[in-house]
């Protein structure tokens, strides 16, 4: 059972006691990303993240921080999205002070010493030269450039190389003082603990009291799309990597319950349609998945997958084919069984691990301004009929919301093109 309260500085604390556990974990989450910055500060979420690893008033040095955390056996780590960010500190439970401790010192007391920053900038500057040299990882944003245009949606959670040679110290400590504010944060404490215990942590650790009141915000995307999308990198690659998909539903939605099975029946798993058209039958793929991704106003439906570069085309139309059918004549009463149980599944096992428990709730409440228990979202998945995947698959799966990115040896854009029908 968790419960959830508020400090008296605005803060959201949520607790998720766990007996079968001997560990903790406690979450810091703050509802900026890349899509609330503007372009001349875009990567500042994620700029910030790195610094807030450097050292604090307390603890001066990345050192400082780290063997205090490494001496318990801790596991910690932060990662930036689109729409949030998050610090954690996962430990055995007995250390959970230690956690509440550094946690909070990195959040509030970051010092940002300017050579720290410098080295950063190289840092996270290989970070993006990384994803870029790498297909497979840099198709997913390639793809969300053309399924967002002219949005912040479809900007690279690290930010050009361009900002983060150019950005400032107090251009970041602007944004930090503006957005890292209690009334922002959610925290999420999961694991072995004794709630008045955390409670007590919580009062003492994350008293801070917020300087500003001010909340994030973006623009809202206003879907305008009336014809298919490509997108090309040419770049020599004995594999081709692609992401082909279509807008969908926002974070809130309740029709979001039969996507999640129709993604599942589409490429969730190793029996899926895809997997086994594609893969297995005709072996055109090394892999191929769908998945889900959803924010405030808007989702994204996408098929990813490495293919074999001399029938790529071959492979496309394959893919193309598996949608229009699964469009036109819906799914079997077994495969949405199956699809149910895999989600079932797939939550009980995440669910095992405190760091998970923190994560499910916080994302939840930061995101949403609710929770949902694991029971409750299995009943809501486990309500959903076949008729709910075949309006959903009616609604999204149309030939003027397709786009495709493609990243391998190929120079002519309009080949493709002339592939996207359905």
């Amino acid at each position: 059972m968790h419960t959830k309260t508020k400090l008296a500085n605005g803060l959201k604390l949520i607790l998720a006691p766990l007996k079968e556990t001997k560990a903790a974990t406690v979450l810091v989450l703050l509802p900026v990303g890349s899509r609330y910055e503007k372009e001349n500060i875009n990567g500042a979420s994620h700029f910030i993240e790195h610094l807030m690893f450097k050292g604090t008033k307390k603890r001066p040095t990345s050192l400082d921080l780290t063997k205090e955390l490494d001496a318990v056996g801790a596991e910690f780590n932060a990662f930036t999205a689109k729409d949030h960010t998050g610090y954690y500190i996962k430990a055995a439970a007995e250390h959970i002070n230690l956690a509440f401790d550094i946690l909070s010192d990195m959040i509030f007391n970051s010092q940002f010493v300017e050579s720290e920053m410098e080295k950063e900038r190289g840092v996270i500057i290989e970070e993006i030269n990384m994803y870029e040299d790498n297909p497979m990882i840099y198709v997913g944003s390639l793809f969300e450039q053309t399924l967002f245009p002219e949005s912040s949606l479809g900007w690279q959670i690290s930010g050009p190389k361009t900002v983060i040679k150019d950005i400032t110290r107090n251009q970041l400590l602007a944004y930090k003082e503006k957005y890292y504010q209690p009334h922002n944060m959610v925290l999420t404490v999961a694991g072995n603990f004794k709630p008045a215990k955390a409670k007590a942590l919580a009062a003492k650790y994350f008293k801070e009291t917020a300087r500003k009141k001010e909340k994030p915000g973006f623009k809202v995307f206003k879907l305008n799309q009336t014809r298919p999308q490509v997108e090309l990198k040419t770049k020599e690659t004995e594999q081709a990597q692609i992401c082909l998909g279509f807008p969908a539903y926002a974070l809130n939605d309740r029709r979001l319950y039969p996507l999640y099975l129709l993604s599942v029946i589409l490429g969730g798993n190793m029996s899926s349609r895809l997997f086994t058209a594609v893969r297995e039958k005709h072996g055109l793929a090394y892999y191929i998945k769908s998945d889900l991704g959803a924010f405030a106003d808007i989702g994204e439906l996408v098929i990813q997958a490495g293919l074999d570069k001399s029938r790529i085309k071959q492979a496309i139309a394959l893919i193309l084919s598996e949608l229009k059918k699964i469009r036109d004549e819906g799914v079997t009463d077994k495969e949405l069984a199956s699809a149910k149980e895999f989600l079932k599944g797939k939550l009980v096992l995440g669910l095992e691990d405190s760091e998970n428990v923190a994560d499910w709730f916080g994302k939840q409440e930061l995101l949403l301004n609710k929770t949902l228990t694991p029971e409750e979202k299995i009943k809501k998945i486990f309500a959903v009929k076949k008729s709910d995947l075949s309006k959903a698959a009616k609604e999204l799966i149309r030939e003027e919301y397709l786009n495709l990115a493609v990243i391998g040896p190929f120079k002519e854009k309009a080949e493709f093109e002339k592939l996207l029908r359905l």
